[in-house]
């Protein structure tokens, strides 16, 4: 099963993606009345890495709009957009964006991510969003190496009215997890959101650390947990890729939420990592309130991305 989530307005979104959107624009405005020719899809190609695509998506995309062209001579500038524009969504139609849902028990999603990239507030956010749903949450505090991390979940859980878990400092992260969870069984919690400690994805003994804290939920209850989702700071472009890889390599993420998009001029690094990875962006953070956490929808994300128009998908 999966969560209905509410559909946010995308208003944010284009918001968000103003200074991606305008370096695209800009730039392809620039070409509209020139011929369609090898030089000119050099230039769009140039254009496409400025807004961290990626190699992988770049590549197909142009290839396609090759073929395009071969197939429609007369193409110009905004019917190559209009097929760049199908070839990115394309990319992301096999993905499953929906989150994971568990019909015979709490949902344990676990939250990972290295400090700094907006975890835990990301993990206020999401239950939020739940709570919006009038499904009960659970909020466990796992991230117990850092006493500010443990306080500033408790203060978002005083402020959101859930119930949380949470351990003395430098207690065993996975017997938090595994508390958490049995707590959650007990009261028949619909959603147990783990926080974990900030980690770097290149140190190793961490992430064993991290590996122990999902073996714990399974054995806590079987076949959890159903989400394993991975906080991303979007401003950090093609790095975050290298990132999401050494986690997925440890602990088999199931979804990525990338925050501060808003901050970003690189908005085409959500669409590159999804292809580098076959990981679908389950959310994406634009702004500051406990509404900015917004479902990812690929056509509409894309859309927003290239034009300047108002519509929603």
């Amino acid at each position: 099963m999966v969560f209905g989530w509410v559909k946010s307005s995308w208003a944010a979104v284009r918001t968000a993606l103003t200074k991606t959107r305008d370096a695209l624009t800009s730039k392809f405005k620039a070409l509209v009345g020139r011929k369609v020719d090898d030089s000119l899809l050099e230039e769009i190609e140039e254009i496409l890495y400025e807004a961290d695509l990626g190699v992988a998506v770049i590549q197909d995309s142009i290839n396609n709009i090759r073929l395009f062209v071969r197939e429609h001579p007369e193409a110009t500038v905004d019917t190559l957009l209009s097929c760049l524009e199908e070839t990115l969504t394309h990319e992301m139609d096999r993905l499953q964006f929906q989150l994971s849902e568990n019909s015979h028990g709490p949902t344990v999603i676990l939250v990972i991510g290295s400090n700094g990239s907006g975890k835990t507030t990301t993990i206020a956010k999401l239950a939020h969003g739940f709570a919006a749903q009038k499904k009960t949450v659970l909020l466990a505090a796992a991230d117990t190496f850092r006493a500010a991390a443990q306080e500033q979940l408790g203060i978002w859980a005083k402020r959101l009215q859930v119930d949380i878990i949470h351990a003395a400092n430098m207690a065993d992260p996975a017997a938090v997890a595994f508390d958490a969870i049995t707590a959650a069984t007990s009261r028949g919690v619909d959603v147990l959101l783990i926080d974990t400690a900030g980690r770097l994805e290149n140190k190793l003994h961490l992430l064993r650390e991290l590996e122990k804290v999902k073996k714990t939920c399974h054995k806590a209850l079987p076949g959890s947990p159903h989400e394993i989702l991975l906080v991303l700071d979007a401003t950090i472009g093609q790095n975050g890729i290298e990132q999401a890889k050494s986690f997925h390599n440890s602990m088999g993420i199931t979804g990525l939420i990338l925050t501060k998009l808003d901050g970003s001029a690189k908005g085409g690094v959500v669409i590159a990592i999804q292809k580098q990875l076959s990981l679908p962006v389950k959310f994406v953070g634009v702004g500051e309130s406990l509404d900015s956490l917004v479902p990812f929808d690929p056509k509409t994300f894309v859309h927003s991305m290239l034009f300047a128009d108002d519509a929603e998908s």
